[in-house]
């Protein structure tokens, strides 16, 4: 009988090679490149530090006249760092040349509510200082026809930003706003924050009505008669069950305000107090607000 050959007596299995153990290898920094024979600089990252100049070390421009032409168009530049500086540049012309900046006053503000939107906190903070500087520097100008829409879209952002997490950005928030109650005249500032104590942010609305109440404590009694005595025992009335500390405390500064305003040339204090609230007021609201405050 014929043998079959050897090789075909068993099917052969393939062997199997092993698994190379895996090395990490440590990635090295490449050298910078060179371009005819010169170190090429790369792009500075998205984490490069922005110095926060104070107003004090802002110095004048060598040319304003000229560097004002560009202002605008520098604020719109892709490039958050020429931006940053496009914002030191706005509050050098605030500080030193705002005659030069009041023409383009309400385009400027429309540009630094827009950047207090960015996500970016370099751009949101220096934009915030920004503001600070142009209270400063124009005050009541900001509620000129010209310009009072571009501030109405400042207030709500600044606003927001004083009710955000990041600690420095809404410390800087607020001192804008203490600036801004501090320069502005209280009346129509007052009808501006109006709207904003019953904003369905809850921060938002603390942060107004602390605001507000600042603007109250700087106003006689013919001041608060001319925006509505009633109206402004309301927002008091509203705000003194508020879930916010700080708009509880609002309420009793507005409320304290009224009636020092109201009983400052009267005998019988508790009594012309009793009958204001009374009569501006539902009893249970009443009662909430005569509680707050006693003669």
């Amino acid at each position: 009988m014929a043998l079959r050959p050897i090789d075909n007596a068993l099917p052969t299995t393939p062997i199997r090679p092993k698994k190379q153990p895996k090395i990490a290898i440590a990635t090295q920094k490449q050298p910078p490149r060179t371009v005819n024979d010169e170190t090429h600089v790369p792009v500075p990252s998205a984490d490069v530090a922005i110095d926060y100049i104070s107003s004090d070390n802002l110095k004048p421009m060598l040319d304003p006249e000229a560097k004002v032409q560009s202002l605008i168009e520098d604020l719109g530049s892709k490039n958050w760092i020429k931006v940053c500086e496009s914002l030191n540049d706005v509050r050098r012309f605030a500080l030193h040349n705002s005659s030069l900046l009041f023409p383009i006053l309400g385009k400027i503000v429309l540009v630094v509510a827009k950047t207090m939107k960015n996500p970016r906190s370099a751009l949101c903070k220096t934009s915030i200082m920004a503001a600070s500087d142009i209270f400063n520097a124009f005050g009541d100008k900001l509620l000129d026809p010209s310009t009072s829409e571009a501030f109405d879209g400042l207030l709500i952002q600044l606003l927001l930003k004083a009710s955000q997490d990041k600690k420095f950005v809404c410390e800087e928030a607020e001192k804008a706003l203490g600036l801004m109650v501090g320069t502005l005249t209280p009346l129509p500032l007052l009808q501006k924050l109006r709207r904003y104590v019953s904003h369905s942010n809850l921060r938002v609305r603390a942060k107004a009505a602390v605001s507000l109440s600042k603007c109250v404590s700087k106003m006689g009694l013919e001041e608060m008669e001319e925006f509505g005595l009633k109206e402004l025992i309301e927002v008091a009335a509203d705000l003194v069950n508020d879930r916010l500390p700080d708009a509880r405390d609002a309420a009793r500064s507005i409320s304290t305000c009224i009636y020092e305003a109201l009983t400052k040339d009267e005998e019988q204090k508790m009594e012309v107090w009793q009958n204001f609230c009374h009569s501006k007021l539902p009893p249970i609201h009443a009662i909430s607000i005569l509680k707050i405050v006693k003669p």
